[in-house]
């Protein structure tokens, strides 16, 4: 990832919780010497100071067959939004985009076990839905083995972590006052996110 000196986001702590709570994210590994991509849900778990992301594919993906062969990249991404040069003092100024990115590397390890599948898939519902895991638990054993054929997991340990947090640190206050005030009056959560990171700065 490149990352300009003014947007450097190295704190762990904090990008273990960007990614827990952005955590629908995108996998990217390489196959045939074509990238490709999916969007799945992630489980992120530390174990004795090392970072762990969980998730599944449907067997039908592509994706699945080499997954282990080679090292993936995960993107984490969410708030952006699009800064306007009206908000700055110099009249010779362009355009940009205030954005908050961690990208994880690792190389992945199917989950062939049956209960080890199924200990993942609380996991997930636990996270996403816990409502449902009383429901869940009810199912019988015939469905559930059915869910877990269907699935391919995996979990992958991260070996290198690079993060960016690029939320307009390189403004005067007076100019990160604009926008953050800009995008506070939209009716987009995502922008207003972005403003509360600025103001977070500011403080």
């Amino acid at each position: 990832m490149y990352v300009p000196k003014h947007f450097q986001f190295e704190d762990y702590t904090e990008q273990v919780e960007f990614m827990k709570e952005y955590s629908f994210a995108t996998i990217v590994s390489i196959k045939n010497n074509i990238p490709i991509a999916t969007q799945l849900p992630f489980q992120i778990n530390e174990h004795a100071d090392k970072l762990f992301l969980s998730s599944h594919f449907a067997v039908a993906n592509e994706q699945a067959s080499g997954i282990a062969d080679s090292a993936s990249l995960v993107i984490f991404s969410e708030p952006h939004a699009y800064i306007s040069p009206m908000h700055y003092d110099k009249e010779e100024s362009v355009p940009t985009w205030d954005y908050i990115a961690v990208h994880a590397y690792g190389t992945a390890r199917i989950i062939d076990n049956e209960d080890e599948k199924k200990v993942m898939l609380e996991q997930m519902i636990k996270t996403y839905d816990s409502a449902y895991l009383n429901q869940w638990q009810g199912l019988s054993d015939r469905f559930k083995k059915g869910m877990t054929r269907g699935i391919v997991a995996f979990e992958l340990e991260v070996t290198d972590l690079q993060g960016q947090k690029k939320i307009s640190q390189n403004k005067a206050p007076a100019e990160r006052e604009r926008i953050a005030t800009h995008l506070e009056k939209g009716g987009n959560s995502v922008e207003k996110s972005i403003a509360k990171s600025i103001r977070n700065l500011q403080s």
